[in-house]
């Protein structure tokens, strides 16, 4: 399905023809990429009619692979991230529409065991509280990004849930507007969970995530409960840090019970221990040992399974915790940390393997994997081993961050 190095040159081709392909080679190889898409669509069992109105005017969206490329959540520092989308006015607006529409919100929450302040976080983190839904033509987008090689099989499976919806009679073609990756309405989802976990909440007979907030707040819960939700637990907490605490410790793929973490002198920010329970739950220190720590339980990555990133997940867990009433931080992140780009986390993710530390693909996102190879790089180099990339770590590996 993929056209290859084709994609890369048309970034290029739309620096100098404003995102236009004209009637070259090019414009053949996209198009007869966007056939065998419209094959795979009525393989799926989209009538013919409907799948050939859908993708007969698509068109290749040079926008959409340069934002790929770099997504915030994985190239912004946790400090700068947080600053950004847990803002005063979204925390003000946040509690306003949760007084507004806690009748619903309530009757929801009733039903699927979902908080009321992590559907209202959840809407303010994806659409600002609905004020932006993208105005990106979603499926100009997805056939971009099905025709395009680094994740060609997932985009596919989207576009051909987004013809369904269409079908469907959800929405119209014209009026299905989104992010530059296909997510719509209210809460942004990607057509394959509209298609699982969207709901009629209002009973007009249609599924309607941007017009109709009872159906885009239900749908939201609907879909957090089918990823895992856990009622009546929150999603995690700050916490503070014994002086002599063993950083290499941390990491979400470290658990222990919150018993176990409060025998290494973990307390919530007021001093007092945390509880004694079974519990279990990782540590996290998303600005490394000079920032925030936190303690996040399995809610957590339920909202990492929403979108797979602990900043974005830290993000929505804060949030909800200030529009249910909570202050800001106890301890705020670092503002000196260095900011580095993609091809900066490429070298440091191939010189840690070149070490002999595993840090699973080396494409330029410092996952999980990546942080946990860090931190034993650092442990065995005498330095702090908390998994973030600071100037020392980077000045021993050779990385510069002029």
């Amino acid at each position: 399905m993929p056209f290859g190095l084709f994609t890369e040159t048309l970034i290029l081709l739309s620096l100098a023809f404003t995102g236009e392909i004209y009637g070259t080679q090019l414009e053949r190889e996209f198009r007869a990429c966007v056939m065998e898409l419209e094959e795979e669509v009525v393989a799926q069992g989209v009538s013919r009619e409907t799948a050939r109105s859908t993708l007969d005017d698509v068109r290749y969206q040079p926008r959409v692979i340069e934002l790929d490329r770099r997504q915030p959540e994985f190239t912004e520092d946790f400090g700068t991230y947080l600053e950004r989308r847990v803002t005063p006015e979204r925390v003000t607006r946040g509690r306003e529409l949760l007084s507004e529409h806690r009748e619903l919100l309530e009757e929801i929450s009733a039903e699927f065991e979902v908080a009321p302040q992590y559907l209202v976080a959840l809407w303010g983190m994806e659409t600002n509280f609905g004020t932006f839904f993208g105005r990106m033509p979603v499926i100009d987008s997805l056939a971009t990004l099905a025709c395009d090689e680094r994740r060609s099989d997932f985009f596919t499976g989207q576009l051909v849930a987004a013809v369904q919806i269409i079908e469907e009679d959800a929405i119209s073609r014209e009026r299905m507007e989104g992010s530059w990756a296909g997510a719509m309405g209210h809460v942004q989802f990607m057509p394959t969970v509209f298609l699982d976990y969207a709901v009629d909440h209002d009973g007009d007979g249609r599924r309607d995530l941007w017009e109709s907030l009872p159906d885009a707040m239900a749908s939201a819960a609907n879909f957090l409960r089918g990823i895992g939700w856990e009622p009546g637990y929150r999603w995690g907490r700050e916490v503070r840090l014994p002086a002599d605490f063993p950083f290499h410790e941390a990491g979400l793929d470290e658990t222990r019970s919150l018993k176990e973490w409060r025998e290494l002198g973990i307390t919530r920010t007021d001093g007092v221990p945390v509880p004694s329970l079974d519990l279990e739950a990782s540590l996290l220190l998303p600005a490394g040992h000079r920032g925030p720590a936190f303690l996040v339980y399995e809610n957590f990555r339920v909202i990492m399974r929403w979108n797979p990133s602990q900043h974005y997940a830290l993000a929505v867990g804060h949030l909800a915790d200030r529009i249910a009433g909570a202050g800001g931080l106890a301890q705020s992140p670092p503002d000196d940390l260095p900011r580095l780009s993609r091809d900066q986390v490429i070298q440091l993710q191939e010189k840690l393997e070149a070490k002999g530390y595993s840090v699973g693909p080396i494409d330029g996102i410092p996952g999980p994997k990546t942080r946990r190879a860090l931190r034993a790089y650092q442990r065995a180099n005498g330095l702090v081993a908390d998994g973030i990339p600071d100037r020392a770590v980077l000045e021993m590996l050779r990385i510069s961050t002029g």
